[in-house]
């Protein structure tokens, strides 16, 4: 027999987790982004105030060339580990939020699939061919979901890959204009 309030009442327990889920993963990311910052923060602070010294200390233009540059150099590498700092926990949220998702997408495509068996063994006559069509649409929707995750994915690790190079790249060209 079909029971549809024990079936409601199983989705929103399901939808509240999810929920739950999600935010904790949110929660997690804003956690790590504002340790994170902090953590520049206060090196920033430490930074200046160190270079602030030395600057005090230069005695002529060649000295001052030269320390510009390590300064330079310095803060360039510091700003690249912290980009890829906020890249990394960006990634990471991103990748559990798409699991997250994944696993409600297929917890829900069971649940229709189990609440189309109870329809249909006490659905009149006929009402196969409708039964089998949505069976098939659903089928469909999922191949079409994986599709556009494998995509997603792809995209995910050229993205990686690129903003990879282009720290390496930025280091390099700071390191060459430093000589």
């Amino acid at each position: 027999m079909f029971t549809a309030p024990e079936q409601f009442a199983d989705v929103n327990k399901s939808t509240i987790d999810a929920a739950l889920k999600f935010a904790k993963v949110s929660f997690d990311a804003a956690e790590r982004l504002v340790g994170l910052q902090l953590a520049v923060g206060r090196d920033a602070l430490s930074e200046g105030a160190k270079n602030a010294s030395l600057f005090a200390e230069v005695r002529d233009v060649q000295d001052m060339a030269a320390l510009r540059g390590k300064v330079a150099e310095t803060s360039t590498d510091k700003w690249t580990n912290y980009s890829k700092a906020m890249y990394e926990v960006a990634q990471q949220t991103q990748a559990q939020w798409s699991n997250l998702f994944e696993a409600q997408v297929t917890e829900m495509n069971k649940s229709v699939a189990v609440a189309l068996d109870k329809v249909a063994k006490t659905a009149p006559a006929g009402t196969d061919v409708a039964i089998a069509a949505i069976k098939s649409s659903i089928t469909a929707a999922s191949a079409a979901f994986d599709s556009m995750t494998k995509a997603a994915k792809q995209v995910a690790t050229m993205t990686d890959a690129n903003v990879k190079a282009a720290a390496t790249a930025t280091n390099a060209a700071v390191k060459s204009a430093k000589k």
